[in-house]
């Protein structure tokens, strides 16, 4: 579509302009009649740098035309002597004050809060008062289930369940959705192998499979494999399948419209990939499904559920003189998450070279593209830099968790990890990690699987009183719905608000006190964010209420106690 242009054409048929009128003879003849001799002297006397000046002007006062370069001679010389103008001395004329949060300053603040920090006696027990019951009423689950049987089959869907950990269980549960609002039979989801993950394990090695089947028999028929007459049809050849390529959160009304008429013809559909291919917003039997899936029926295989039970004995064991109760942090400093998030941090030129290597390594040439501008200063002021375990500690302690709280560190390998490691290690010596709860031996089945370690983590976190996110992404996303499923609708999640936390670390001048208070509103925020509704495009894997749970009046439950 081309813009509309009030101005006439440019074509030969165009008419041209009508020229400007002609000056007198007088003007544009001035050295005519008796003034000339006198002007042509007065000329001669002048310097030469007047002369040329003076040619100049008569031009330009012949050929008015010319005023219209003027602008143009001026931004050419402004642009050539900027040109010849090193920009390493503009910091000399002009100081640019960078914006509060824009730096990372938080090891110099830690050195000047510490020893007011470990002088500070005035904390309560903030494990025991951190979060406050919701007045009027608790959630508790309310999922219902089918007791009925099933209608036959409308043919068989087969999908690939990409990702990780946490985006794999995604497609489960959409799966499972899509499989019973459509009638048919899921098949056992096939994890496809990441080249980032690594990991090759099937759905049996991370689930307990026949726990899974068993828990959804009355919702939506499962498989673990396709019925032999079917893929002779198809030459035993998945690849011969058709196979559906579906836009991302897709509505379930899709799924009716095109993808049921098909799976009708064929019998036999394949779906790849399928992470994250079904909306948030759906049917309310849709979601009991999704709800039914993910709360209900996916439980870890045995010896995974096994090693994550014993180590959260273990840490409640450690945490005894606060009655079992501990804080779990997922930390995301692993050297690829700093990578990508291009924040500079306080390691110099070796700090560079590793970011530029690890960029280059995973992201081949993203982070190089002409036009592409890294801005690090930016990045911290918007709240997008991960947190450094320095960080974290000082928030904890700033939150009023004294050096004796147990700490449970789910996490990959920290980026320069003796050196950040350090200063948390000083505020929280009490701190663990499965490597550190577990030996060797009890590790070695699941050590070489990052989706078998994360389930483990998973537990762990699941269980404790405190969970602390410091970047988000899937692992949280899920752990957020699941401990409000288990904590009658709260997560007891702290999430920082990370954009005034950049401020706080950058401002040397601010006292421990101040700090705390700041450090104490924000961990009230977080209580006060605990229960939180599911709105229409929010996950349902974060926000299981109202369609997972139901509210339960205090007052009603008594009363009916009362009566019984």
């Amino acid at each position: 579509m081309h813009a509309k242009n009030r101005l006439p054409g440019s074509g030969h048929n165009t008419p041209s302009p009508p020229a400007s009128p002609l000056r007198s003879p007088r003007l544009r003849h001035p050295r005519a009649g008796k003034s000339a001799g006198k002007f042509a002297l007065n000329v001669s006397n002048r310097s030469v740098a007047q002369r040329v000046a003076w040619i100049v002007l008569s031009v330009l006062l012949r050929r008015q035309g010319v005023f219209l370069f003027a602008p143009l001679l001026y931004i050419s010389g402004m642009l050539f002597y900027m040109g010849t103008v090193s920009f390493d001395v503009v910091p000399d004329v002009i100081k640019v004050r960078k914006a509060p949060g824009s730096v990372y300053r938080s090891p110099v603040l830690y050195a000047k809060l510490r020893h007011e920090m470990d002088a500070d006696n005035s904390s309560s027990d903030a494990m025991s008062t951190i979060w406050k019951h919701a007045k009027g009423g608790d959630w508790r689950p309310c999922i219902n289930k089918f007791s009925g049987g099933l209608p036959e089959s409308n043919g068989y869907i087969y999908v690939e369940a990409n990702g990780g950990l946490n985006q794999q269980r995604t497609s489960i549960c959409n799966a499972v959705a899509v499989a019973g609002y459509l009638n048919a039979t899921l098949v056992i989801p096939n994890f496809h192998f990441h080249s980032i993950w690594r990991d090759p394990s099937k759905f049996s090695d991370i689930y307990d499979e026949e726990f899974f089947v068993k828990t959804l028999e009355n919702d939506v028929r499962i498989v673990d494999s396709v019925p032999g007459y079917l893929m002779e049809r198809f030459d035993y050849n998945l690849t011969n399948v058709f196979n559906f390529r579906i836009k991302a959160w897709a509505p379930i009304q899709y799924y009716k419209d095109t993808v049921l008429p098909r799976l009708l013809e064929e019998k036999f559909i394949r779906i790849s990939p399928f992470a994250n291919r079904l909306s948030f917003d759906a049917p309310p039997e849709v979601q009991r499904l999704r709800c039914l899936a993910n709360y209900e029926a996916l439980r870890f295989s045995n010896p995974l559920l096994t090693m994550g039970e014993t180590l959260v004995s273990r840490m409640k064991e450690k945490s005894a003189k606060h009655g079992g109760k501990y804080i779990s942090v997922h930390l995301r400093f692993e050297e690829d998450m700093v990578a990508f998030s291009c924040c500079v941090y306080d390691g110099g030129s070796k700090e560079r070279e590793d970011m530029i290597a690890a960029r280059e390594r995973g992201w081949k040439g993203k982070f190089t593209k002409p036009g592409r501008v890294l801005r690090p200063g930016a990045n911290r002021v918007n709240g997008k830099c991960p947190l450094t375990p320095l960080e974290v500690g000082l928030m904890l302690r700033g939150m009023g968790f004294d050096n004796d709280t147990s700490i449970f560190l789910a996490s990959g390998r920290i980026y320069d990890s003796e050196r950040h490691m350090a200063p948390l290690l000083e505020m929280f010596p009490l701190l663990q990690t499965k490597e550190m709860l577990a030996s060797p031996e009890e590790l070695a089945p699941f050590k070489n699987y990052s989706s078998r370690m994360a389930a483990i983590d998973y537990t762990v976190c699941l269980h404790s009183e405190v969970f602390v996110t410091t970047q988000g992404g899937n692992f949280p996303h899920f752990l957020l719905g699941h401990r409000r499923y288990l904590f009658n609708g709260h997560s007891k999640t702290i999430r920082p608000d990370k954009r005034k936390l950049a401020v706080y670390f950058d401002n040397l001048k601010i006292g421990w006190k101040t700090f705390k208070r700041h450090m104490l509103s924000m961990r009230a925020h977080s209580d006060s964010k605990g229960i939180e509704l599911k709105r229409p495009n929010d996950s349902i894997y974060s926000f299981p209420c109202p369609n997972c749970m139901c509210h339960t009046n205090k007052t009603e439950d008594s009363k009916t106690t009362s009566t019984a």
